[in-house]
């Protein structure tokens, strides 16, 4: 059975199947201690590199003073006193050898090297010779001495002069600094990790205030905001956003909460007649009423029906979209037979007309329903006139519907087009429709990638302006 997600201290989390992850904390830390030691380890490499080559270079640069030294004396006065000055002047650490020409040892700075020659090498005169040994890693290096050699003439032989210096000297001070690296290093580590945890805690802290304030708002009351830092960095722009979020929460639950209300307000009345129709039918015995309220539940019914699929469309074009038919349409055709239509249903308005020939891509039929509906608000709102137009400009598809009413105010004329907004607020079925009409002309305009506006006409009421793409 997995677990479900929990969080744990010392920044650990419970994922399905068990498996442990670590939290942004721990990573965090656990990177900077792990880019720290790979710092550390290659900075100690190269100082340990360093301090090889220079100690080397040390031992290197006075064993060849000294070589060259005994080579000097022996071209000018032979090995005659040499092994007593070898034996005084030779420092701790270096052993001193002179060969003549047939490898024997004439002299030695110490009785330990008074026999055998410390090396093969035998340099022509002035010539310098190096053994292998100072070329080699110093820690894993089994050789204990730097050996040079040089040649010197004398008396017509060649004598060889060998210096051979200590080196375990150096290489102990190598082990040492590397231990003292090797005992350092946990500690630093440590040090960085704890300080790492603490400042990484430090940085996130706002993080989890944010966190617990956001698991605290439920769905019944979005006023809350999360806290906001003073750092003005990501976290404080973070914590902005969730508020802006937050803020289009509230607003889109209280919108959605007026739109539950406004559509139960809406049914509620249509009901209620066909409920009271329903009622009188059943009570009168003599079937009169049924003839007389037939009328009457047909237009409530048709009502709820329009109610009901205006609302249907409008969720579809807030969750997937309009989906619209691509053919051509001829808006003049469309604007010629709303002219007829609105003569025929209200012969008490003059209903004019510029119509020209414009063509469009799209959805005929939702056209039409806009159309319909800037026509049915124009007619609720003129006081006798109402006036439409079709033209093409600037590539454009234009349409206009204007009426002679009293007009909507400049203030209100985005608020329209929200749902179930209407400026009458007397909610009176007899002077208003749902306030879905204009809403649902926007969205299939959206739909064909066009827009509508709204502006003051010519005779002091509204003109509503389809713009679509040609």
């Amino acid at each position: 059975m997995s677990t479900v997600v929990r969080r744990r201290k010392d920044g650990w989390y419970r994922t399905a199947g068990g498996l442990r992850q670590a939290s942004v904390r721990s990573r965090s830390t656990a990177a900077a201690v792990i880019v720290v030691a790979v710092a550390m380890m290659l900075g100690a490499a190269a100082l340990l590199l360093l301090l090889q080559r220079a100690l080397i270079t040390e031992v290197s640069d006075a064993a060849d003073g000294r070589v060259g030294d005994i080579a000097r004396q022996v071209s000018a006065k032979g090995t005659a006193g040499l092994a007593t000055d070898l034996g005084e002047t030779t420092r701790p650490g270096q052993l001193i050898q002179v060969l003549d020409p047939s490898g024997r040892v004439v002299a030695a700075s110490s009785t330990r090297v008074d026999t055998t020659p410390l090396t093969d090498l035998r340099p022509p005169a002035d010539a310098l010779l190096r053994s292998q040994v100072g070329e080699m890693p110093l820690i894993d290096d089994d050789h204990s001495f730097l050996i040079v050699a040089q040649g010197a003439a004398y008396d017509g032989r060649t004598y060889t002069v060998v210096v051979a210096s200590s080196v375990e000297t150096q290489r102990q001070t190598v082990v040492t600094v590397a231990k003292y690296l090797a005992i350092g290093f946990p500690a630093l580590l440590i040090v960085v990790g704890v300080a790492g945890w603490l400042m990484v805690g430090q940085a996130l802290r706002p993080v989890e205030r944010i966190r617990g304030r956001v698991q605290r708002i439920g769905t019944r009351d979005l006023t809350e905001r999360v806290p906001v830092p003073q750092t003005r960095d990501e976290i404080a722009r973070l914590a902005v956003t969730m508020n802006e979020m937050l803020d289009r929460l509230e607003t889109g639950q209280a919108t959605q909460r007026a739109f539950v209300a406004d559509a139960s307000h809406e049914l509620r009345s249509p009901l209620a007649t066909l409920t009271a129709a329903l009622e009188v039918i059943e009570a009168d015995t003599t079937g009169q009423a049924w003839h007389e309220l037939r009328q009457v539940m047909e237009t409530e019914t048709d009502r709820m029906r329009q109610l009901v699929e205006d609302l249907l469309l409008l969720a579809k074009a807030d969750d997937t979209g309009i989906r619209m038919r691509q053919v051509d349409v001829d808006l003049d055709d469309l604007v010629a037979a709303e002219i007829q239509r609105l003569r025929s249903s209200a012969p008490d308005l003059t209903v004019t007309g510029d119509v020209h020939p414009v063509r469009v891509v799209g959805d005929p039929a939702r056209l039409s329903q806009v159309l319909r509906n800037l026509v049915d608000n124009a007619a609720r709102a003129a006081h006798g006139t109402v006036h439409l137009t079709t033209a093409e400009q600037n590539g454009s598809a234009i349409i206009t519907v204007s009426d002679d009413g009293d007009g909507i105010p400049e203030q209100d004329r985005q608020r329209v087009f929200e749902r179930f907004v209407r400026l009458d607020t007397s909610r009176s079925r007899t002077s208003g429709g749902s306030g879905l009409g204009l809403s649902i002309a926007r969205e299939i305009t959206r739909a064909h990638n066009g827009t509508i506006t709204l502006t003051s006409s010519p005779t002091g009421g509204t003109t509503a302006t389809v713009t679509l793409p040609n």
